[in-house]
Order: C-alpha cells, then structure tokens, then sequence
C-alpha cells in the first residue's frame, strides 16, 4: 500500500507540474499575443498625426520626390508621432516604391494606414485657385504658379505661342481673356498643357447663350467686351458706378469717337505706378494709345472682374460722353454731356491733385 500511495502521489505531481507549464505556455502566448496584437494596432490603426491644435495640415508632394523627401515633408513640424511604427507600415505596403505627386491634407487623430493609404492611391485635394487683380501675362504666370506645381517659365511659353493659342481662339495679345477671375477647384500637379484647356472650358462656360445674346444686342464680340471691361475695371473699383463708364465708352464707340482711356496709356508706358496721366504720354506710339488710335486696343489690359464684364453687357444707356475722376477721392466719377462740363470737372480734380502733391 505504501508504494502504492507514493506512486501516486508522484504521478499527481507530475501532472502539476505539467498543468503549471501548460499554464505558463499558455499565459506567454496570451501575453506576447496581446503585446503583438497592441503593436500591430499600433502600426496600423492608432492615431498618429499630430497638428498642435490645427484641423488640417496640407503638403504638397512634388513630382519625382524620392520617400526621404515625403519624410522630411511630414517630419518637419512633428506632424507624424510613431515615426518608426509610420517607416514600418509603409514598408509592408510598399508605399516607397509607389510615391505619388500631389497636394494632401492631412486631419489630427488619422492612423498610419489612413495616411499611407492616401499618399499611395493618390487620394489627392484640390486646391482652390485665385487670381484676380492682375494687368500682365507675367504677372498671370507668377500667381497661378504660386498656386500650383507648373512653374511660370512652362506656363508663359504657352501663352506667348501663337501656334498653340490658336486652336483655343486667342492671340498672344488677347489670351488674358480667357481667364475668368474667380476661385477654382484643382489638382495641385496639373500640367501648364491641362491647366489652359480647363480655363478655356471655364472660359466656354461663362459665356452662356444669355450673355452672348446680349453681346449680340449690343455688337460686340467675346473679345471685344473682354477687352472692353478691362478699361472699365481699370477706371472705377466701384461696381455701382461702372455702367455708366461702360456707358461712355459705347456712346464714343458708335460716334466713331477715340476712346481717350488713360488706363490704356498707363498700360502702353508699362509704368503702373503713374497716378496723374500728363499730355506728354498721349504721345506715346503704341497701339494701346487710345488717344492715338480709333477703336480698342488690341487686347485687355489687365483681367477685368465678372462685374466688369456684366458691367460692359448691360451698360447704362444715357448721354454722356466723358467722366472725370471727383475731387472727393472717393473713387466716384463726375459725368458730363458737353466738353464744357467736362472741363469744369476736371479742373477740380486737377486742383485736388496739386493740393495733395500728386505731380504724376
């Protein structure tokens, strides 16, 4: 009986001790599970942008960037926190090999796998593009570059090509027309080629059957009124008052008068600085002298506003046929029939400018 005890009293220790190991398995695996499933959330789905109390953070990946690029990007300001489980997930989904240009924008709290996933599939976000207040193609060129990838060299290339501009309807002269002011959504990485064939789809669109009936009514082409509504922009910021200029002009128009614009002599002398047009710039030989030539210049001589164009489609019908800036500054015209109105009005403004010191 002894033995017999003692045989089992060994056995159930033995099967104790194999429980406590089973145990002991059991409880690393579930210990080195949990710790493998955290660090793969952690990879994976943890929160991992940081935006120092900013909603949104936007970068722009530009083409043929390599990934230490796109790092130094998103680590430039701490935006990225696990920088090593961020390396380690975009390894596995081989974004290294798949880099994508573009304009991103990033939120606070998106995972590795939510960012890693928009940089790899491209997801981009447009970009709303502004211009506005612009006189030269230059000038035109270095703002919309600003904005987007293609830079002013590629994008003054077109707009000088005759060739080219031809088969959108426009000259070298003329083609600042076809950029209607206004705010547009678009790829950051457009090319120059695909951002002139989106204006001139912008440009098709403005011109409705509404507004090219009335272009119709008043005899005036798409380019003419463009061109037109520059001068106007150019005369008056004040959105009100700018039928009756518009007004004028087409009252000098059909009486086969000279316009005598000054914004066309400043844009002639190129100097924009010039606030007191002097009788020696009507001088100038350029086409753009409208003191000179009959009829309008060759082309805009800035980007008129929508209000301008509008301005030129339903001008004021009245009998005026000068304006002069008011002695006030205010912005406001003075309108006059006759030349001697017109005289009086503009020897207060000449007076206005001597008291103020402004000789040109």
């Amino acid at each position: 009986m002894p033995n017999y005890y003692s045989s089992r009293i060994k056995r159930d220790k033995r099967r104790s001790v194999r429980k406590q190991i089973i145990l002991t398995v059991i409880a690393i695996l579930l210990i080195g599970g949990t710790a493998a499933g955290y660090l793969a959330y952690r990879m994976v789905y943890k929160p991992n942008v940081w935006l120092n109390g900013q909603t949104s953070f936007a970068f722009n990946i530009k083409s043929g960037s390599s990934w230490e690029d796109v790092k130094k990007t998103l680590y430039k300001n701490g935006t990225i926190i696990q920088r090593e489980s961020f390396e380690q997930l975009a390894q596995i989904m081989k974004y290294p090999e798949h880099i994508k240009p573009g304009h991103y924008i990033l939120k606070e709290g998106m995972s590795n796998k939510q960012i890693i996933t928009k940089l790899r599939s491209k997801q981009q976000d447009p970009v709303k593009l502004v211009f506005n207040n612009i006189r030269i193609k230059q000038e035109l060129a270095g703002h919309i570059s600003e904005q987007i990838e293609a830079d002013s060299v590629s994008l003054l290339k077109l707009l000088n090509d005759a060739v080219y501009l031809k088969k959108f309807g426009f000259t070298p002269e003329n083609v600042i027309s076809m950029f209607i002011p206004n705010t547009y959504d678009v790829y950051w990485d457009i090319t120059a080629e695909k951002f002139m064939e989106r204006m001139d789809k912008e440009y098709k669109s403005f011109w409705t059957e509404k507004r090219k009936a009335r272009l119709a009514e008043i005899r005036l082409t798409e380019l003419q009124a463009m061109t037109l509504a520059s001068i106007v922009e150019k005369e008056s910021n004040q959105n009100d008052e700018k039928p009756d200029i518009a007004g004028v002009y087409i009252n000098r128009l059909h009486d086969g008068w000279l316009l005598q614009a000054d914004p066309t002599l400043v844009y002639a002398l190129g100097d924009f600085s010039i606030k007191r047009v002097l009788n020696v710039y009507k001088t100038i030989d350029s086409p753009y002298n409208t003191y000179k030539y009959f009829g309008l210049p060759p082309g805009p001589i800035c980007l008129p506003s929508i209000s301008s164009i509008d301005a030129v489609l339903n001008y004021r019908q009245h009998k005026y046929m000068y304006f002069c800036a008011r002695e006030d500054f205010s912005g406001y015209h003075n309108f006059a029939v006759t030349m001697n109105e017109h005289l009086l009005n503009a020897a207060k403004y000449q007076q206005a400018l001597d008291q103020k010191g402004i000789m040109k």
